[in-house]
């Protein structure tokens, strides 16, 4: 096509403005996991590398489809605080943010989390109010509704586990990314389950554009353990947005072996990601084992790695075994 006077000048204005850090939020690199993937013929792995966000992770997604609907309706007018629980992502997507946009915020986090995200929070400048770890997501989740229901004056609620512009955030564009990225050749979506709200809204659009993709949901297989940020659902607080009907089908993933997992993408594929995209590869992985077994030729299999691991270099899970 060629470049008219004004495109070139639609070009040079944006490179002399340059954009807003919110601008870069979506729109992240479509990822071959080449050797995982070569185990099962015929199938393709691929993991969405959410990372590339600026906030460095999925959450900056629904964290900036929460904040601009609030401001929209006008629930952050008067110097309102915006409130949350996180156990972690969310927080900092929040408060990149709010720094960003000069909204005060609150936000209610389990002890428990990495002291690389205590950093980044504290970096950022928001207020942490840290609740019991032995509570988990679901203790922070608590603290919060108490705080909103003392003072509703004073604070803007997000509720993530109950919000719907949470999913939308997804639908509207992380699942429209995934169908243009793999030319409408993706054949089933597998994502981990937290408030739930990625596999919510990108299950709801790819089902629109093909119902025959096959979406499987992810979550730990018992109430005690170490995948944070997800949520054992027969066992915890239960997100408002989550819809178990959605699912073609649900698994349960090991602690053991996410954490085994994070060695093996970053040893044979050169990808450094966190506990909960360990999961999620291990979830592709028993469905493409499925595929195999069950005598189909070929597949694209779309997974969701939701952060790298910078946020969790100081946890013992490195340091284990070889």
């Amino acid at each position: 096509m060629p470049v008219t006077n004004k495109r070139l000048m639609a070009v040079k204005s944006t490179r002399l403005l340059g954009e807003s850090v919110l601008d870069g939020i979506g729109n992240t690199p479509l990822i071959r996991l080449e050797k995982i993937s070569s185990e099962f013929p015929g199938v393709q792995i691929l993991g969405k590398a959410e990372w590339h966000n600026p906030g460095g992770s999925v959450k900056d997604r629904a964290a900036a489809n929460i904040i601009a609907r609030a401001e929209r309706e006008g629930k952050l007018a008067g110097g309102r605080r915006l409130l949350d629980s996180t156990s972690g992502n969310t927080g900092i997507a929040y408060a990149m943010i709010c720094a960003a946009k000069g909204i005060p915020l609150t936000l209610c986090v389990p002890a428990s989390a990495s002291i690389e995200r205590k950093r980044i929070l504290k970096a950022y400048g928001a207020e942490v109010i840290w609740t019991d770890a032995d509570e988990g997501s679901d203790g922070a989740i608590r603290k919060a509704q108490k705080l909103v229901a003392e003072n509703p004056q004073k604070y803007c609620y997000a509720d993530q586990y109950s919000n719907d512009a949470n999913w939308q955030a997804h639908y509207d564009g992380t699942a429209n990314e995934i169908w243009e990225q793999t030319a409408g050749r993706i054949t089933h979506f597998v994502a981990t389950l937290g408030t739930s709200g990625t596999f919510m809204g990108v299950t709801r659009r790819l089902k629109e554009l093909n119902p025959r993709i096959r979406c499987i949901s992810l979550q730990p297989d018992a109430p005690f353990h170490g995948l944070e940020g997800l949520k054992h659902m027969a066992t915890a607080i239960v997100p408002k947005i989550y819809d178990p009907s959605l699912a073609d089908e649900d698994r349960g993933i090991a602690t053991e072996d996410a954490y085994a997992m994070l060695k093996r993408l970053a040893r044979e594929e050169g990808l450094l990601v966190g506990v909960s995209s360990g999961a999620a590869v291990v979830g592709s992985m028993q469905v493409a084992r499925n595929i195999n077994n069950d005598g189909r030729s070929e597949a694209v299999i779309v997974t969701i790695l939701c952060d790298s691991a910078d946020k969790y270099l100081s946890e013992r899970w490195w340091e284990e075994g070889s």
